[in-house]
């Protein structure tokens, strides 16, 4: 029977020791060591469904693993859920939880190591999850949630600008009182729709920035300037099936969310694996093997 989390305790240790130790190193990898720029390819919808069948083969090989890395992403999906429910939070409730997938790319970096080392033949333990804690990736995946973070706080901050120019700034008497308002005014529809439409522009910036950007930080030190502009590329050369990955996400996260975020604790790893195989299917480097 193949090994897999083993001693989870003895594996963080080490890999928090390597990741201390990579601290010292991080400002210098934040920029492009490396300034080549790989090669995008043209991909379909046939791309997508093979992403997505090679991440479910992913999560389906490593099971407890994964969802042991991810447990923390329901737990804190959760917290944010408990600290909303006080009414004068309440209004951003939906947009925190919503808003709380921009940090996803970020999340997802051990499962791209673990992708990673599976697709090489390699034995995959819980542990390797923490090599992507190396040197070369600390600086730019820093840099990376970051950004990331920022996004998400920007967008909060709309959402509640948007609540108060169409429903006001009174606090609300209950959350039941709150949804009653949003679906039964004319003012709670106008939050809906403009809420919505904004939100669609931070989601569409957070896709196109981060989905090539984040698994390529992972793999290769190559910095964030070489990351962003060819993930940015890869939507430009691909708009259609981008559009559509973006469009499976948002629904995967969506129903994952439904039961307490706790469908998360699937559908995150999933979704991880298979962009780190999506993002193998769109890029390639001059003079190495294609995928």
């Amino acid at each position: 029977m193949p090994k897999t989390i083993g001693n989870p305790l003895s594996f963080g240790i080490g890999a928090l020791g390597q990741g201390a130790r990579s601290v010292e190193h991080a400002i210098e990898t934040i920029g492009s060591h490396d300034l080549t720029m790989p090669v995008v390819r043209k991909i379909t919808l046939a791309d997508l469904r093979i992403a997505l069948r090679r991440g479910v083969a992913d999560f389906a090989a490593f099971r407890t693993d994964v969802m042991f890395l991810v447990i923390a992403y329901p737990i804190v999906g959760l917290l944010i859920a408990g600290f909303a429910f006080n009414a004068a939070l309440a209004p951003l409730l939906f947009p925190m939880a919503a808003g709380f997938a921009i940090l996803g790319p970020v999340a997802c970096v051990g499962l791209y190591e673990m992708s990673k080392r599976r697709e090489m033949g390699l034995a995959v333990t819980w542990g390797d999850a923490f090599y992507a804690a190396r040197s070369h990736v600390v600086g730019p995946m820093l840099t990376l949630a970051l950004y990331l973070v920022l996004l998400f706080t920007v967008w909060v901050f709309f959402a509640d600008m948007i609540h108060e120019a169409t429903m006001g700034a009174a606090v609300p008497a209950s959350l039941t009182a709150f949804a009653t308002d949003v679906f039964t005014t004319s003012g709670g529809w106008q939050m809906i729709v403009i809420g919505m439409a904004v939100g669609f522009v931070f989601a569409l910036v957070t896709l196109v920035t981060t989905f090539v950007a984040a698994p390529m930080l992972a793999d290769r030190p190559v910095g964030m300037p070489v990351a962003i502009a060819t993930s940015i590329r890869a939507a430009r050369e691909n708009p259609v099936p981008v559009l559509v990955w973006g469009l499976i996400v948002a629904v995967l996260l969506a129903l994952g969310s439904i039961p307490l975020f706790l469908g998360l604790v699937v559908v995150l790893p999933i979704l991880g694996h298979a962009t780190w195989h999506l993002y193998q299917r769109l890029v390639f480097w001059p003079g190495e093997a294609q995928a």
